[in-house]
């Protein structure tokens, strides 16, 4: 389980750097969009209401507080089932992963009451609409190292 919570933790705190680093130094909230390497690395502030996508995007607080409850339930519930049955060192990095990544979104709907969204990254010929940040990037890894990982078993 420390592994979990060492993964989780640098992510988050990752996430969470990166977040205030681009809209409170860079002021990317009040830019809207700086090039960094186009088109294949871009900064574009996108507050995300919903979930992946937008989807859900009503801007209400119930809807807010939901998302807050489910990513906390579903973390809650991936450390329990870790812990209950536990994977070899990737399906733990990977529970680390989606944990962290979860938390970080939990406490940008709790202190700016969206998902900051910022990453934009587009190629060969393929225009990219939208914008992700690290704990996207984390869950997504985490939820697809779980599917991949967790038939794997500890070494005795």
């Amino acid at each position: 389980m420390r592994v979990v919570f060492w993964v989780a933790l640098a992510v988050f705190l990752a996430d969470q750097a990166s977040k205030y680093y681009v809209v409170h130094v860079l002021d990317l909230a009040t830019l809207g969009a700086i090039d960094v390497y186009p088109p294949y690395l871009n900064l574009r502030m996108a507050w995300n209401y919903g979930i992946n996508f937008g989807l859900f995007a009503q801007s209400s607080d119930i809807v807010r507080w939901l998302l807050i409850a489910v990513a906390l339930v579903i973390s809650a519930g991936v450390v329990w089932w870790i812990r209950k049955d536990p994977p070899g060192k990737w399906g733990l990095v990977a529970a680390g992963l989606l944990v962290g990544g979860a938390l970080g979104n939990v406490v940008d709907r709790i202190l700016y009451g969206a998902v900051a969204d910022f990453l934009n990254m587009s190629c060969c010929g393929f225009h990219n609409p939208y914008a992700f940040n690290i704990a996207d990037i984390s869950i997504f890894a985490g939820a697809l190292g779980l599917v991949l990982f967790t038939s794997e078993k500890k070494a005795p």
